[in-house]
């Protein structure tokens, strides 16, 4: 039925359809959550049928479904066989999504091991007890002291990232290391290639800045050569970000032939790559970075924040010589420095040789604990490579903001695909679950159980 048809049609809710922005079940989703919270559609309202809504926006019916499904599983809605759908009572913004005070079991938030903290609590107090320590609180080299730079080189060079301190910069976490690297050498406007599901926080960054990311496809190996070619063939990049040892969020894991692949089209196109690889202490020994590949085309971030300690928020950037000038302008113009107290702790376990017995550590609870995992989601193990987390597709139909909110509701915290996906690519069909931040082996089985029976039910009901 034509749109104009629908002028006078008695519906209960008529969202305009100059409204709406891809992906439309989203829009429409919080188009009516809107209308709820702030009175416009009263409880026990019946909302139209969603055969009639989705003739009256000129939209598919499936896309009605999936918007009224998000919002039943908000609790904005419920629905009464037979006779439809309709606003619940009482609702509020506070109290929408899940009941106040219940326990969640954390595996949407990757923590990276606290049992390790001790080492980090031994370190500190190693660090202090040096007679030059009282400086530590004083105004300091905004780009790291010699000794704490000289341990960042051995640092990097035990994961095959050889090059001299001059050309490495500390920063407060490995956000702030991208935040530098943009700013000093992006402009709004330049093109960034990155794999079609990409970290939140990059997307957040690039935003931010008015720089355009452009999605490239991927397979199990992580981008696809042919896919990044064709990219750059039709549009004008300047980067490309990737992130090689367990990507996040599908916790890809690069083999060196795809990284050769790769690299031969980085340098035909003449990218500047940017080289994410906080879980670089995971790969196996030998395996080679872009920047060994590519030293003048790739920024290399190593962020301690999973490998050693997440509170201390300290990273590293590696850098070919000529991009020294302005990501040091870059760094000084976002005034935010490493605290020297921090990096000075790191410089420590680096130095004493405590930094890799944490990670061996850390291997070590990773191991158990994909153990565990793989007794509740078969997934065979094709690498050496102890994952913090696992990237899981759902069934058929069903959209990962429908099970990121239905297991919230059995007590499970994970995150679904559509936060990782570049607007306009909708295909949230994944979830990535953590597997270190539950607090106990006894909590990673339980939320595993309740994953698995939500999964396995859903799956049932495609059969029925």
């Amino acid at each position: 039925m034509p749109v104009n048809s629908f002028e006078n049609y008695p519906m209960s809710w008529k969202p305009a359809r100059s409204d709406l922005a891809k992906p439309y079940y989203l829009s429409i989703a919080s188009l009516l959550e809107s209308d709820i919270l702030s009175g416009s559609l009263s409880a026990h309202t019946k909302l139209p049928p969603q055969r009639e809504l989705a003739d009256y926006l000129d939209l598919n019916l499936s896309t009605i479904t999936r918007a009224y499904k998000l919002c039943e599983l908000k609790g904005l809605l419920y629905a009464v066989t037979g006779k439809g759908t309709f606003v619940s009572p009482g609702v509020s913004s506070e109290d929408t999504f899940l009941e106040r005070g219940r326990p969640v079991i954390e595996m949407g938030i990757i923590k990276p091991f606290y049992e390790t903290n001790p080492a980090i609590w031994k370190a500190s107090q190693a660090a202090l007890s040096h007679p030059e320590a009282v400086h530590l609180f004083e105004y300091s080299n905004p780009f790291g002291s010699k000794r704490q730079l000289e341990a960042a080189r051995k640092w990097l060079a035990l994961f095959g990232i050889q090059t001299g301190s001059e050309n490495i910069l500390l920063t407060t976490g490995a956000q702030n290391a991208l935040s530098i690297i943009l700013i000093s050498l992006f402009h709004p406007g330049d093109k960034i290639a990155v794999d079609n599901f990409t970290y939140t926080n990059f997307k957040g960054l690039a935003n931010l800045l008015q720089i355009q990311l452009v999605a490239v496809g991927t397979d199990r190996f992580g981008m696809r050569p042919e896919a990044l070619s064709a990219v750059c063939r039709q549009t004008n990049l300047r980067g490309i970000y990737l992130m090689p040892t367990c990507c996040n969020p599908t916790g890809t894991f690069m083999p060196m032939q795809r990284r050769r692949d790769l690299s031969d089209i980085i340098q035909k196109y003449d990218l500047l790559v940017i080289e994410d690889d906080i879980y670089s202490f995971l790969a196996p020994c030998g395996t080679e970075h872009f920047f060994s590949m590519l030293p003048e085309q790739t920024i290399h971030v190593c962020s301690t924040s999973k490998s050693l300690c997440a509170g201390l928020r300290v990273a590293f950037i590696a850098f070919p010589k000529k991009y020294r000038e302005p990501l040091c302008a870059g760094m000084l113009n976002i005034n935010l420095k490493t605290v020297s107290l921090n990096a000075e702790i790191i410089a420590e376990l680096i130095d004493s040789g405590g930094a890799e017995k944490i990670v061996q550590e850390k291997i070590a609870l990773a191991r158990r604990r994909n153990q565990i995992y793989r007794n509740y989601f078969g997934t065979p193990q094709t690498d050496n490579i102890e994952r913090f987390f696992h990237w899981i597709p759902l069934p058929g139909g069903m959209t990962s903001e429908e099970f990121e909110l239905t297991a919230l509701r059995q007590g499970v915290h994970v995150l679904g695909s559509h936060r990782f996906a570049l607007h306009g690519h909708d295909d949230s069909s994944y979830i990535r679950i953590s597997i270190t931040s539950p607090d106990t082996e006894s909590d990673l089985k339980t939320g595993l159980q309740i994953l698995q029976k939500l999964l396995e039910e859903r799956q049932l009901e495609l059969f029925v």
